[in-house]
């Protein structure tokens, strides 16, 4: 008796959509999972830090609870609203001129060996100036507007984007270049066919670590001197012996730094879809 093969169908396509569920169902329990632990880690840390706090009697001048945190972000949000966009612009105009340098000082080094051996002494040097020793020249110099602290963000952040990009530009597989060179291709196609696509993984490398510095560079500038921000915030509210809302500008600066990196991390997983399948693959092979 032969068998129905509409019915064979429609039970192969019920098995198929029950497995489908099952694995969906068992990624989406791992993902929730995996932010569990540090979800509960930081519920224990604020639990144990307002305990603390309140058992002990700490003045709330030397380290307010959470809560008093808390309650400062809703009573003077109009405040930290207003001193949070000025901040801001100062973190993404100085991480895109950062970028822009960045990414041409790198090409340059890693295309012209005269510009790698002239260029890098100077950018290493760069980096073993503290900026907070530089930050009041610039005052002297340009004055107390933007540029300023745009300027900081820039020396501090553009050094890993341009590390990183000159390693990636100069690891493109040798097969690869001389397949290249055998086919007659000349340097600038090989740079921009070869070498340019192999260094954007690092290129992100680099533009996730700049992200979060560049929060820090604008804080900087704004404690050298300024007239709004966050750090200018929380220069003035330490002497006044306002702890909580100093916490509270930590805390938002915390909000941004993390903010901004996440949105780098889902730029590059939809900017380098194959780059994530690769590492995927190594995943599974390890395990």
């Amino acid at each position: 008796m032969r068998e129905d093969p509409i019915a064979i169908y429609s039970e192969a396509e019920e098995t198929s959509q029950s497995s489908t569920f099952w694995i969906l169902l068992r990624a989406y329990i791992s993902a929730m999972l995996q932010w569990a632990l540090p979800v509960a880690l930081i519920l224990a840390v604020l639990g144990i830090w307002e305990v603390s706090v309140r058992l002990f009697n700490v003045a709330r001048w030397l380290l307010p609870p959470p809560s008093s945190i808390g309650a400062e972000l809703l009573e003077s949000k109009s405040l930290l609203l207003r001193h949070t966009l000025v901040t801001l612009e100062e973190v993404l105009l100085g991480f895109a001129l950062a970028l822009v340098v960045g990414i041409a000082l790198a090409a340059a080094i890693a295309y012209s060996k005269l510009v790698e051996r002239a260029a890098y002494p100077f950018i290493i040097a760069s980096q073993t100036v503290p900026v907070i020793v530089i930050a009041p020249l610039l005052l002297i110099w340009i004055g107390y507007g933007i540029w300023p602290k745009i300027i900081v963000v820039v020396l501090i952040s553009f050094f890993p984007i341009v590390i990183n990009t000159v390693d990636g530009l100069k690891s493109a597989d040798p097969d690869m270049l001389n397949m290249m060179r055998t086919l007659g291709a000349n340097k600038w196609q090989i740079f921009t066919k070869v070498q340019v696509p192999s260094s954007i993984p690092f290129l992100f490398s680099g533009i996730r670590v700049a992200i979060t510095l560049s929060v820090i560079g604008a804080v900087i500038g704004e404690w050298v001197g300024a007239s709004a921000g966050l750090g200018y915030l929380m220069t003035r509210s330490a002497p006044q012996f306002l702890t909580d809302r100093v916490f509270a500008s930590i805390f938002i600066l915390s909000v941004i730094g993390i903010t901004l990196f996440v949105l780098v991390v889902l730029i590059e997983h939809y900017a380098m879809p194959w780059y994530q399948w690769e590492k995927r693959d190594k995943a599974l092979k390890r395990n």
